[in-house]
């Protein structure tokens, strides 16, 4: 597996994140700290042996110094006989790392329940602020994009009119470009009386009617949703689809019609 492709997270995180079903089946080699000045936790992960590298001393580290050898080990006239009694080192220290290999594999595996210990009581402490709190319940929440923004309501208070932020988040959810739009609202088409509006663009290639559709439905409650919590309440807020055409002359139909935006 490359373990490049995945962003920076201590092995325990990783492993109940993407391969829960192993947790009491890892074997950990501990290559040591030396290696975490320039990479991941997680050196490398095989999954067809169940075996993950870290960037971590073992229980070998801990022995206290002089028990492997004494320091006049390697002194010595003779440069053969240094050479000699090094390789002699590097066997001893090769069996002693496979020799605690099952106690770091058990730390390891501990440190791994834990972890999803420790993730699955954090989930609960969200759940309940949410209800607690804000009246709201997660778990009954059916819409998939309610249920995204709806973590962040214990941070609604620094959090709400940042529009930046909102559009950024929409274009991580939604995987798509998203344009932005303030402007002045008046129902009586006049700029003596007015309230400010915002409007965000969700630019989606290669959508059909029947898809506009459907993801349009699954966005209303989302509007709402952001217009209660995250939007002033004097602002006329809504989020609306456009087909992203991105080569209008290869034959494909604009079949959102008027409401497609075009990128020369």
């Amino acid at each position: 597996m490359n373990i490049n492709e995945i962003p920076e997270l201590r092995a325990e995180v990783l492993l109940n994140y993407i391969y829960p079903e192993l947790e009491d089946e890892w074997i950990a080699n501990h290559d040591g700290s030396f290696y975490r000045n320039y990479n991941r936790d997680a050196l490398s992960l095989d999954v067809n042996e169940n075996r993950v590298r870290l960037a971590r001393d073992g229980f070998l580290k801990l022995l206290p110094q002089g028990l492997l050898s004494n320091e006049a080990e390697l002194k010595d006239n003779s440069r053969l006989d240094v050479r000699e009694r090094h390789k002699q080192l590097e066997w001893r220290q090769k069996l002693l790392t496979e020799a605690f290999l099952p106690i770091d594999t058990l730390y390891f595996r501990r440190q791994l329940r834990i972890e999803r210990s420790v993730s699955e009581l954090l989930n609960t402490k969200l759940e309940y602020v949410l209800e607690k709190y804000f009246n709201f319940d997660l778990n009954a929440e059916k819409n998939p994009y309610v249920r995204e923004f709806a973590v962040l309501l214990p941070y609604v208070r620094g959090r709400r009119g940042d529009f930046g932020l909102l559009r950024s988040l929409l274009s991580a959810i939604f995987e798509c470009k998203v344009a932005m739009v303030e402007h002045r609202y008046s129902h009586t088409d006049s700029t003596k009386c007015w309230t400010p509006s915002l409007r965000y663009e969700l630019l989606i290639p290669g959508l059909d009617a029947s898809a506009y559709r459907t993801m349009r439905q699954d966005i209303r409650p989302l509007t709402d949703f952001l217009s209660e919590w995250f939007v002033p309440v004097e602002m006329v807020f809504d989020i609306v689809i456009k087909q992203h055409q991105v080569r209008p002359f290869a034959g494909r139909p604009l079949v959102l019609d008027y409401n497609t935006e075009l990128d020369h």
